[in-house]
């Protein structure tokens, strides 16, 4: 079947969405699918891509590492044309999100959308954050939901949350999956040789984009923590992104610097080789949907430390493949990271088995089964209409264009008057 993939985020951008869409084009592509991945440029996209439609774009959004797609130009349309579509897959409900729901209904096809994210965990990169303006994103993301034909939740707990939320569209489980043939496989000792790191060191292992919403200020200081109590432990930090800073403030505080290591952005083998060369694996974030990183790390056989949270908890079970604290308290993730360290040799063997295991559930073949059957039944099926649905949704995007609008003239005044030191008259303010 020919499957469009509409995303704000893509390689060469770095984080979980980008890696989720891009392992599912490719595991579809082996099987013999088409995929038009349609999303923003990036510093560094490469010049030739296979099947992949770049939108110009804002690129580092308000001083994040998003970049925000500017108007689709018709060459789109020419493309959808030629690629002769028979499914419209939304990564998103906003920006692209947009266009992949008018694509959806031009084309009178069926329109998928996978729930990635928490949005509210992210209004801190949206001037006027407020709990208010988390209330927002929620509720526009719940309606968007109800504009499609089926929902894809990355976990139980985050499917379980979007039908609390109201989500009425049909919801079906479908993880990221993981690649365990390649994520099995590691040189442990030549990574470690690489990076400076004693063969027989307690490595205690990290791997995300660096960013406030994964909670990794908490994560340094427990881990210094934990390697005050160590002398012969390390902690290895595999990603980038402007938390780093944070990190090394903390363990630059704590005179343990010397012993803290980034890897910065890895590639997929390196990353195996990084993952083997840990003895655990250490997640602090609550705001993920699924957690990527923490099946990787099980498919190399690391017992995994993290804070109970929604996608977390449907990957990491306590005392079975790691430990699941429920209280974010630094005392306690640096003790759970000793207990790892001071397990006897059987007891460690079962939780890495465990880890093995849990990996397999996640493959990256078990998952695209999933996704590919719930696409067949879309296909077989006669799509309803939606013409008062699209409608309202419609209206409620003119409110916002406007209201954006009227924010940023006003914004703008301000700061001509403030850049001048001189009154000056605001705009006066016009209704929706």
């Amino acid at each position: 079947m020919n499957i469009v993939m509409v995303t704000n985020t893509f390689t060469p951008h770095v984080g979980g969405v980008a890696r989720s869409i891009e392992s599912f084009t490719a595991e579809y592509r082996r099987r013999g699918h088409r995929v038009l991945v349609v999303a923003p440029e990036f510093p560094g996209t490469p010049a030739r891509e296979q099947d992949v439609f770049r939108v110009p774009a804002i690129q580092n959004f308000n001083g994040s590492d998003f970049s925000v797609a500017l108007p689709v130009s018709g060459l789109l349309h020419d493309a959808l044309r030629d690629f002769a579509p028979q499914i419209v897959h939304s990564h998103h409900p906003y920006l692209l999100g947009m266009t992949a729901l008018r694509v959806a209904r031009f084309y009178h096809l069926p329109l998928v959308f996978t729930h990635h994210t928490r949005y509210e965990e992210y209004t801190h990169y949206v001037p006027l954050d407020s709990p208010r303006l988390k209330r927002f994103v929620i509720e526009l993301a719940t309606r968007y939901c109800n504009l499609c034909d089926q929902v894809f939740a990355p976990s139980r707990s985050i499917g379980a949350l979007l039908q609390e939320r109201g989500v009425t569209t049909p919801v079906t489980v479908v993880p990221t999956g993981v690649r365990v043939d390649l994520f099995s496989r590691g040189d442990r000792q030549g990574f470690r040789k690489a990076m400076g790191i004693a063969p027989d060191a307690f490595l205690v292992g990290h791997v995300s984009r660096l960013a406030p919403e994964k909670n990794q200020r908490f994560l340094a200081e427990a881990v210094a923590a934990f390697l005050k109590d160590t002398p012969s432990a390390r902690f290895l930090v595999v990603g980038q992104g402007p938390s780093e800073a944070d990190i090394r403030e903390v363990f630059g505080r704590e005179n343990l610097s010397a012993r803290l290591s980034f890897a910065g952005v890895l590639t997929p083998g390196r990353l195996a080789d990084a993952y083997h060369a840990m003895d655990l694996f250490a997640f602090s974030s609550r705001s993920e949907t699924q957690g990527m990183v923490i099946t990787e790390a099980m498919a190399a056989g690391l017992p995994v430390v993290a804070l109970a949270a929604p996608g977390v908890e449907d990957v990491v079970r306590d005392r079975v493949n790691g430990y699941l604290l429920a209280e974010e308290s630094v005392d306690s993730f640096a003790r759970a990271l000793a207990r790892v360290r001071d397990l006897e040799p059987e007891e460690l063997a079962g939780l890495q088995q465990a880890a093995r295991r849990t990996a397999e559930e996640f493959s990256m073949e078990a998952t695209a089964d999933r996704a590919l059957a719930c696409y067949d039944r879309l296909l077989s099926r006669v799509l309803p209409s939606r013409t008062e649905e699209d409608a309202a949704w419609e209206r409620v995007l003119s409110l916002i264009r406007t209201q954006w609008e009227i924010t940023r003239e006003l914004a703008e005044a301000a700061g001509v008057a403030l850049r001048s030191g001189e009154p000056q008259v605001a705009p006066a303010e016009s209704g929706p």
